[in-house]
Formats: C-alpha cells, structure tokens, sequence
C-alpha cells in the first residue's frame, strides 16, 4: 500500500523547521523563498505559514508534550522525527487540521525523511498526542513544573530565562505587572507594517499610530504595494523605522554631514537612513561583516537616488580606520533578538543566558569604536532588537562609566518629538545612565522591542563658549 500523498504545504513547513533545526536559518527569510518555489497557491501559502510560525513559536510546550508521549527526553529523539512530530502535536493542539490528516501526513514525512522504522514511533506518539485535547495536555506538563515561571514558560512557549530577562526589563520601568500582556502578544503574529521611503514615497493607508513613514498593508498583502513603488515601499516594523527618524531628528543636520549604519544587515534602517540623508544633503554609508549580509544591504538602497557605499569589515576595524570622521552613526548591534520574538519566534529558543555575555562583549566594542568615529558633537544612535537590560542600558552604563568624553541625549524626548501621536515611554525607575533611553514594547506601542539610546561626543569648542 502506498504512503498517503503529503500536501505541499507541509512540506514547505517541514523543510522550514528542519532548517531552522539544522542550520540556524531564519524562518522569515527562508520560509517565502520556498513558498514560491513550491508554486503554492494563497491558501496553501497562509497553512504553510499558520504551520510553520505556530510551531516554532510553542515549541518548548511542544517539545514537553511530546516528552510526555513518547516516555524519553526530546534530546533522545532524532532531530528530523522530533520536528515531524512538532509539527504534528502543533496541528492536532492549536488548529482546526483533522486529526487523521494530521497524524497520517505527518508519519509520512517521517518515512520519507527517515524511513519506515520511525514512522512508527512518531505514529505511536502522534496518536497518545490526539488523545487527549491541548488544555488536558497542558494541564499534564504544568502539574510537572518546578517552580512558577516553569509554569508560566510552559503555558507561554517561552524559556524561563526570557521570562526572568523580560520581568527585569519591564520592572525597570515600573511596569512589572505587564509581563503577562507581553508573554501574550509576542505569540501573537504581527501585522503586516509597511514604510515609505520618507522624499521618495507616500505612506497609504491605515496610518500606523507613531512613525510618520508607517503604515499597514491593505488586506494583508503588501506584495502589489510594495511592487508599484518599485522599491520605495518596503515591509519594515514601525519600532525600526523610528529608530532611524530618531537618529535623523537628534539634532539639527548640517549639509554634507557624513552618516555611518555600521552593522547594516539586512538593509532596512540603512534604506530608511538614506532616503533621510537624501532629503537633507547629507551623505550615508553601511558596512557589513557578513557577505551575504552585505549584498541584502546593497539590495535595499539600490532603489534610492543616491549612492551608498557599503563596506564589508568588522565593524570594528572600519570604525578605527575612520577616526572623528562621522557625524552620525547607527550602531544596530547584534542582539539575542528577543525583541522580535513575534517575527522570529524561533529566536527564543535559539539563545541561552550563556550567550549574552559574549554579546554584550561584542556590543560595547561595537559602540566604543562608533564613538571614537565621531566628529565632535556627533551622535550615535544606539539600538538593540532586545530589552534584555545587559544589552540595553547596561551597555550605555559601563561605557559611560569609561568615558568622560559622552553624554547622553534625551532620546525619549527626541522619540516624541518624531511620533505622529502620544506615545507612552515610561522612564526608567532609577535616574542615571540609560534613563533618557527608550524601550518600545509589542504589547504597549505594537512594534518590536527595539531599544535606542542617543550619545554625543563632547565638541570642546561648544562646551567652552
């Protein structure tokens, strides 16, 4: 008897995971490549993507169902049968697939991808999964955890040291009792959040709430937008675009100021950066470490009238080739990312607290190097997709605390003065360094986390008049 067929949708999202898994990819970048590979159709594309996202996003309950199940730790499971198996606990816990459909093609995958044998456990667990329905489930592996926030990780699909980096970075604002509205919206897929290009391109409508170059993509869609704009129109979140207008309001821009975005990759805050510096005489470059990178940055301004270098050095090197030659410059450091959790779910389970150290390493490297490429009274903007408070305002801290030829600027004012509307930047508890930067949050303004904290090297002729 032959193996029922499997629907392409599944195995577009099957490939996804399993690279993700493997490789590290990036579910948002690989997964609409292979969408138009595969020729799927709208409504093919929306289960590829409703499968692919939802299981990545809950994977760690997934993994501890799936556990439960199988009577082994997930680490016992071979990698390609455990992501077969997430996706199938994900269609028969958190959608309206039939069970049968479900469990059927999800065996196959299996015995496609590694053979008969384990088609039969997964077939196995599958059918204990289906038993029972998710809130039965959920309740199984809550009664298991050790502690409360093993709990709340669980019922969340977050890891408990996200849990306990996210508590931290909203009690810093007085705001601890939100934690559960964030938990909630990072597992909420975002809507889809369009920029013009500010000069080159009008926003449309429904006008997002701050950025003035935001807006929504009617019906959901934006490739129609996005292609008559021939490249003046892209997908951007509001929270990145305003990190860019920001940077640009800081201060008055002279004529022939010279910008820098120094980790540039993909594109998008270099794209927006240029279309700025275009209307306001000033000349832009980018650099970026990773070539693949570097050629999505070439990418992304080649649209604009305007020539922008982009340079692949560690960011670094090229900074320190460069003394006081910048008047601006956009240090979008490397982050754990788990300000994006809601586009990159898979970025939760991707980082360990043991990670962040070596980036916090790398992120005042990065904004050391910025600083001493400044010119005298030029700014640096710097911005993590993260709240994580060791990546934010414990970087703007200690390098503070090193230098006595910085200041910090305000941005939260600079942040209002740019948004549409009021906006709701809650200060910091504690006064000091890092208090006049800004968080954005998902649950609060509908962006991603992103970070910014504006710093100004000293200029002695301006400070002796």
């Amino acid at each position: 008897m032959s193996a029922p067929k499997i629907q392409a949708a599944r195995w577009v999202a099957y490939d996804v995971l399993r690279a993700v898994s493997d490789d590290d990819a990036y579910a948002n970048l690989l997964l609409p490549k292979l969408i138009v590979e595969a020729n799927l159709d709208p409504q093919d594309a929306g289960l590829a993507t409703e499968l692919t996202y939802g299981t990545l996003r809950r994977r760690g309950t997934y993994d501890a169902i799936i556990a439960e199940a199988a009577g082994r730790p997930v680490e016992q499971i071979d990698a390609a049968v455990l992501d077969a198996l997430r996706l199938g606990a994900h269609q028969l816990l958190s959608t309206r697939v039939a069970a049968h459909a479900a469990v059927n093609e999800s065996v196959s995958l299996v015995a496609a991808e590694v053979g008969r044998g384990a088609s039969g456990f997964a077939n196995a667990v599958l059918r204990r999964i289906g038993r029972d329905d998710a809130d039965t489930w959920q309740q199984r592996i809550e009664a298991g955890a050790r502690s409360d926030d093993e709990r709340l990780a669980l019922r969340t699909a977050h890891p408990v040291w996200v849990i306990r980096a996210l508590r931290r970075a909203l009690t810093a604002e007085g705001r601890g009792d939100e934690l559960d509205a964030l938990l909630v919206s990072d597992n909420v897929a975002p809507e889809v959040t369009l920029a013009a290009l500010p000069g080159l391109a009008e926003p449309g409508s429904p006008r997002r709430p701050y950025a003035s170059t935001a807006f929504g993509s009617p019906g959901g869609d934006p490739r129609r937008v996005i292609a008559d704009a021939n490249g003046t129109v892209r997908v951007q979140d509001e929270g990145s675009q305003l990190v860019a207008l920001a940077l640009a309001a800081a201060a008055p821009v002279q004529t022939g100021e010279r910008w820098l975005d120094l980790c540039a990759g993909p594109g998008g805050k270099t794209a927006m950066l240029a279309a700025l510096a275009l209307g306001s005489g000033a000349d832009l470059e980018a650099n970026e470490v990773v070539p693949a990178r570097a050629g999505l940055v070439r990418h992304a301004v080649r649209p604009l009238p305007i020539e922008v270098p982009v340079h692949e050095e560690d960011g670094r090197v090229l900074a320190a080739q460069h003394p006081a030659s910048f008047d601006r410059i956009l240090v979008d450091a490397p982050c754990t990312g788990l300000g994006a959790l809601r586009r990159r779910p898979e970025a939760r389970w991707r980082k360990s607290p043991e990670d962040v150290p070596e980036l916090v390493e790398l992120q005042m490297q990065l904004l050391d190097a910025a600083l001493d490429a400044l010119k005298p009274g030029g700014i640096v903007g710097y911005a993590t997709c993260s709240p994580h408070l060791a990546e934010t305002t414990g970087v703007v801290t200690e390098i503070l605390r090193r230098r006595d030829d910085i200041v910090e600027l305000d941005a939260r004012s600079v942040m209002a003065g740019v948004a549409r509307s009021p906006i709701d930047l809650s200060p910091r508890v504690n006064d000091g360094p890092g208090s006049g930067s800004v968080q954005l949050w998902p649950h609060r303004h509908g962006t991603d986390a992103m970070f910014l904290a504006l710093l100004q090297r000293t200029d002695p002729e301006r400070t002796t008049s």
